[in-house]
């Protein structure tokens, strides 16, 4: 064990992917503050100068985090039900999300901070199978573009509300002193108290489904939609 509590792998040689491994577990366990170079040559059980010969600085290892989650996101370009593929794809990131609480940050925000055309080839790759999926199916490839924005825009949202969902006091019944609404004048909020017992009830599953069947719903009636092809 290294001196944080990082199991050291000094078996094997040392590779990008097993020094990103390292740190998606340290990540995992402590976040993203709790990871740093050292931490890192510690756990891979090797001098901190060999880390640096794959990954050159701490934003590279935090990109590389990035996209090896992003990785295990799967899309079916080729499938028949464009609608039921991107819940199919919905479920998925939430998954991986609840998997990954400590790194979602770094799926919303680290592929912002990089040119589309610079991000690792793992980050777009949801991106291209999404258009191959929708323009297939029949939609203009604006519009599929469209549906890509509105879907990814939703399912960070969801996820980050759903992570930071935070019971103040789990063992109150009373909803308003479990989510610490009564510090909020119920002269000035008043919905929100009143909503207390369906916040206090949230199911991130249902919610996601909830939200999935109005942002479906709704581009299929904003957009042409797609074009039936005939044979």
């Amino acid at each position: 064990m290294g001196k944080n509590g990082d199991a050291a792998m000094s078996a094997g040689p040392v590779t990008r992917e097993s020094v990103l491994a390292a740190a998606l577990v340290i990540i995992d366990r402590d976040g993203v503050d709790g990871l740093s170079m050292r931490r890192l040559a510690e756990a891979v059980g090797r001098d901190p100068m060999i880390i640096y010969r794959h990954l050159p600085n701490k934003a590279a290892v935090l990109d590389g985090v990035a996209e090896a989650v992003f990785a295990e996101l799967e899309v079916d370009a080729i499938d028949d039900d464009w609608t039921g593929q991107l819940r199919s794809v919905a479920r998925s990131f939430r998954a991986l999300a609840l998997r990954h609480p400590k790194v979602v940050p770094l799926l919303v925000t680290r592929p912002l901070s990089t040119p589309l055309g610079s991000r690792p080839r793992a980050m777009v790759r949801p991106l291209e199978d999404i258009l191959g999926l929708l323009t297939r199916a029949g939609f203009a490839g604006s519009d599929a573009l469209h549906v890509y924005r509105a879907l990814f825009g939703f399912l960070y949202g969801h996820v980050l509300n759903e992570l930071q969902e935070v019971v103040e006091r789990p063992e109150e019944s009373d909803e308003v002193l479990r989510l610490g609404l009564y510090r909020l004048p119920v002269t000035e909020f008043p919905l929100v108290r009143e909503l207390a017992p369906v916040l206090a009830d949230y199911d991130g599953a249902a919610e996601l489904e909830q939200g999935l069947d109005i942002l479906l719903t709704g581009l299929t009636a904003h957009l042409a939609g797609p074009v039936v092809r005939r044979t």
